[in-house]
């Protein structure tokens, strides 16, 4: 069965995040279609989708590498994040169901009881799960997907540091999501650009300085873990 080339791009842009594939790296087509164990139609596919989405690029006589964004370039993807997420969070007031809404709530009381418990390890997920849902709340798929792909940049070119007080951190998404339950769009927005702004010290570029931290596949070679 033939692989899909999303799938595939899923694949390489995960392991670039995770800095398998590291910044200025090349990328050749026959090497990734043997590690991911397909054919290297789908591997050129992803490589154009990867290149317009700025995680890869292509150069004269090296072909395909991993793309080497500068600092400036990473502080305005943060500064991106903080233009759209307070928009993303004034849009959902407006257009979210409440099938949205439990999502949020339930998340917020787990993601209270694990910070209440000191239960830090999987905090970080469920808080990109709140947001992920956030952003597709607010009825809009261009505006998700370019959440996303700021959440998945961000992921690649910094650290980030856990919040010094978890219980405060969670109370903020309390207020986000009573906000938007309330369909009160300029309150959703105004707490959510506050509670971005507060986490942005929090970040650490991985790359200041040129040491870049490589760390293993999270993807098997013969793509096990992909949906087909």
């Amino acid at each position: 069965m033939r692989v899909p080339a999303h799938s595939v791009c899923t694949a390489i842009r995960d392991d670039i995040v995770a800095g398998v594939h590291e910044r200025g790296g090349r990328l050749t087509e026959e090497l990734l279609a043997r590690r991911y164990g397909v054919s290297r139609v789908p591997v050129r596919e992803a490589l154009r989708t990867l290149e317009a989405e700025g995680f890869v690029v292509t150069r004269r006589h090296a072909g395909a590498c991993v793309a080497e964004p500068t600092e400036q370039e990473a502080a305005d993807v943060l500064e991106m994040r903080l233009l759209l997420e307070p928009l993303g969070a004034l849009r959902a007031a407006h257009r979210r169901s409440e099938a949205h809404l439990k999502v949020l709530r339930g998340l917020v009381r787990l993601g209270q009881e694990r910070a209440r418990r000191g239960s830090s390890d999987d905090l970080r997920s469920l808080g990109g799960w709140f947001h992920e849902t956030l952003a597709q709340a607010a009825g809009s798929h261009a505006l998700a997907s370019t959440l996303t792909r700021l959440r998945q940049k961000i992921a690649w070119m910094y650290a980030v540091e856990p919040p010094a007080d978890p219980v405060e951190y969670w109370a903020e998404h309390g207020a986000i999501v009573d906000a938007v339950a309330r369909g009160d769009g300029e309150r959703a927005r105004a707490v959510t650009a506050a509670h971005t702004e507060r986490s942005g010290p929090a970040h650490r570029l991985r790359f200041a300085g040129g040491a870049d931290q490589v760390r293993t596949s999270q993807h098997p070679v013969n793509m096990t873990g992909l949906r087909y």
